[in-house]
Formats: structure tokens, C-alpha cells, sequence
């Protein structure tokens, strides 16, 4: 007989990413994560809602709505819930500073944690270069990047089938068009000065679908992940200590 799963209790859950409205979204496993999970906040930051997906072709399944459904449950049983909107959502960001109930939506924000620390907390996309100033090439992206996790799919099919593990071609070609444009580092960089112009001691963020957390210049870089597929969260436990859930 199967042991019962033992609830865990955060102070505070960050999630990003989602990219609900695409089908390669992974809302059943962050479904699972959240039901098996209890905290006083969460931050979604930003890219819950893929409208650029939205537009080309509308997809939205049951799980789709049984995740609002269960973030709307839980701001009514008291976790606070703060939307910070990204660029995949950014129809979101006209009702910036307004709160609906227990959800708050804000441009960025500052989170404190249990021990003091004060952490910014934004999507990203304000610092990416390919998005500020080449707005048509994520768009362009975005597209290869479906194409990609779908073929990935059959790829890891036939890598089974040899006894190979899991290799995501996906997240490899990915990297390779970021870094075809020096975007990672230079994404970084930027977060982590935007963290010291705020006197944060850390700064919190999605956009790069990549799942980190190291100290950049005196600075805690910390980049939540996605659900798309590292299916990752950052989490603050009850005495302030953060840490990446996969």
C-alpha cells in the first residue's frame, strides 16, 4: 500500500512560465506540485498565460482551468497571490497595482523573506535584448521553439528505445539561438544591476525558461524556471532559506 503524500509547507512559492494556451505547457505536474503544497504567497512571474500562442491558434484544456480554479481557491483560503505579468501575458499588465480579492497585480515587487532579505521580483523581459529592441524574432522563435518540443517528443521516443536517458534537443537549440545573440549573460547582468539600483540583496525572475540560483556580483540570482520543461518552482522555506524544487 502506497504511503499518503506528506503536504509540504513553504512560506512563499515562485512559479513562472507556464505558457497555459500551448499544449507543450506541463499544467498537470505543476497541478500536482501545488495540490501537494501549502504557503502564505505565491508569485507568478509572469508568462502564466501564453496570448501570443492564444492568437495563432486557441488551445485551452480542463487542466487549464482547474490551475486558476485551484490559485483562486487557495487566495480565498488566504494565500496571498501576486501576479507579475511578462511579455507572453502582457494584457495583464493594464491592471497593474489593481487587487482582486487576495491577487495582487504588480509591475515587479519587492519580496522580504522570513530572515530580512529583500528580494526583486520581475519576469525579465524588460532586460531582454532580443525582446526590447527585436521584438519579431521571439516572436519567430517562439514558433521554432514549438516546432522543437514537439520534435523533441519523438526524438527521446527513439532514445528510449535504444536505452539512452532523456536529452532535451528543445532546450539545446534554444541555447543555441540565445547565445547566437549574446542573451544570457548579458540578461543576467542586467537583472542582477537592476537588483542593486533597488538595494535588493537578490533578485527573483523567469523569461529564460532556465532553472538557476547562484550569486552574480554580490547579487542572489535566482530564475525559477518554467513548466514548459524543467517543470521547476523556487521556493522559500519557513525560516528564509530558498531553494529550486524540480
Amino acid at each position: 500500500m502506497n504511503a499518503p503524500v506528506v503536504p509540504q509547507n513553504y512560506r512563499t512559492i515562485f512559479i513562472s512560465d507556464v505558457h497555459m494556451g500551448t499544449k507543450r505547457a506541463q499544467v498537470g505536474m505543476l497541478l500536482d506540485f501545488l495540490r501537494s503544497s501549502s504557503c502564505e504567497k505565491i508569485y507568478l512571474v509572469g508568462d502564466i498565460v501564453d496570448n501570443w500562442a492564444l492568437r495563432r491558434s486557441w488551445y485551452w484544456d480542463q487542466s487549464h482551468n482547474d490551475l486558476i480554479q485551484l490559485l483562486l481557491k487557495k487566495a480565498k483560503r488566504g494565500t496571498e497571490i501576486v501576479y507579475v505579468p511578462g511579455n507572453h501575458d502582457e494584457q495583464f499588465r493594464d491592471f497593474v497595482d489593481q487587487r482582486f480579492g487576495n491577487v495582487r497585480i504588480k509591475q515587479n515587487d519587492v519580496h522580504v523573506t522570513y530572515d530580512g532579505k529583500r528580494y526583486l521580483v520581475l519576469h525579465g523581459d524588460e532586460f531582454d535584448g532580443v525582446v526590447l529592441y527585436a521584438k519579431w524574432l521571439p516572436l519567430l522563435g517562439d514558433k521554432a521553439y514549438g516546432w522543437a518540443l514537439s520534435l523533441n517528443y519523438y526524438f527521446n521516443r527513439l532514445r528510449r528505445m535504444f536505452g539512452l536517458p532523456y536529452w532535451s534537443l528543445s532546450a539545446y537549440l534554444k541555447r543555441q539561438v540565445k547565445s547566437a545573440v549574446a542573451f544570457v549573460g548579458h540578461f543576467e547582468d542586467a537583472v542582477v544591476r537592476e537588483a542593486k539600483t533597488e538595494k535588493a540583496d537578490g533578485v527573483i525572475c523567469g523569461q529564460i525558461h532556465t532553472a538557476e540560483m547562484r550569486m552574480i556580483d554580490g547579487v542572489h540570482y535566482c530564475n525559477d524556471g518554467d513548466w514548459v520543461e524543467s517543470c521547476t518552482a523556487l521556493v522559500e522555506h519557513k525560516d528564509g532559506r530558498m531553494e529550486l524544487i524540480d
